[in-house]
Parts: C-alpha cells; structure tokens; sequence
C-alpha cells in the first residue's frame, strides 16, 4: 500500500511539474450502484458522491484527473422475500486519464481505489452495522466522457466496475461494485 501511495505521490508530482494547466474544484453526483456476482435479487440502490478534484493537462489532448470523493453506494437485495438495503459508504481515489476529444468534450477511464468506511444493512426499519462482512478496499476501474458546459462547469457520466470482491470470508463467493455516476464539477 505505501508503494502505491508513493508511486501516486511521484506521478501527480511530476504531472504538476509539467503540467500547461492545473484547475482544481468540488464536484457532486447522483449514483446508481449495485453489485454484481455471486447476488441474486440485488437491485440498483440510488446513492450520491461529493468531493474534489485536480485536472492537469499535461498537453492539449491529454490531462491526467486524480479525485477524492465521498460515495455512498451499495445495493438492495431480496433476501427470502425481505428486500434489505445495503448502504456502502466509500473514500474513493480515482485517477482519470482523460483525452480532450475537443475543447468541450472528452473522454476518461482510469483506475479507483475505495476506502470503505461504513456498511450498513436494513430492513423492516432495523439498520445493523455489517462492515465487518466486507473487505476495507476496494479497486476498480472507471470509463465515462464529460462535456464542459462553461469554462469552469463540468458535466459527466462515468460507469466505475468492482475489480475486486468485496465480500470479506466469502466462501468463495465474488461479489464487486457496480457504479454509474452523473456529475456536475466546478472547476477554478
């Protein structure tokens, strides 16, 4: 893990010391989550993300976006006839490498890492605590496009897969995240 950290650290280092332009700003989403493998009944569980971001364009056809976002994800799964609502609260990091098609559109994929930081199970009005049911990290992969409405508004959509199973003593089940997200990003 601190390998990775600090290889993260050297690459965006380098990014800014080459970089032509680096904006910074928040962004906020809806989220359409699930989960997908070894589930059946799971059903998309609406949820949001808020954070910030950097975007530095290291030429002008290619920027590089590193985030932090808050993201509350998860699931609803029918269990024997009680539909449960598995809330899945994630520190995400992803890393975009986005390709500016033109000065308003472009497209981006890259890889996220996600800190869970709670997990939540309810049903029939009982919530219970269930993060020790699943791993504390979770990696995945993100692809999507955004489209620069103004100079400083953002617009994009990005659908992020589980790379990872998340279930923690599994028995050999694999369950991973599913994410579509809608986003505005102020950028300054």
């Amino acid at each position: 893990m601190k390998k990775i950290i600090l290889t993260a650290a050297a690459i965006f280092a380098f990014g800014l010391a080459n970089a032509q332009e680096v904006k910074f700003g928040i962004k906020a989403g809806l989220n359409l989550s699930n989960v997908t493998g070894d589930v059946d009944g799971a059903s998309t569980k609406v949820g949001f993300q808020a954070g910030g971001l950097v975007e530095i364009k290291v030429s002008d056809k290619f920027a590089v976006q590193p985030e932090l976002l808050y993201s509350l994800q998860g699931a609803k799964v029918d269990e024997e006839g009680t539909e449960v609502d598995f809330n899945l609260s994630y520190l995400n990091i992803p890393v975009m490498a986005k390709y500016l098609v033109s000065d308003k559109f472009s497209l981006e994929a890259g890889p996220q890492v996600g800190f869970l930081m709670s997990a939540k199970a309810k049903a029939e009005g009982a919530s219970v605590d269930v993060k020790d049911a699943f791993e504390s990290i979770d990696f995945g992969l993100n692809i999507g496009a955004g489209y620069d409405a103004t100079e400083n508004i953002n617009i994009g959509v990005r659908y992020g897969f589980g790379l990872s199973n998340i279930a923690k003593d599994s028995e050999g089940e694999k369950i991973k995240n599913s994410n579509i997200a809608i986003a505005v990003a102020y950028k300054f």
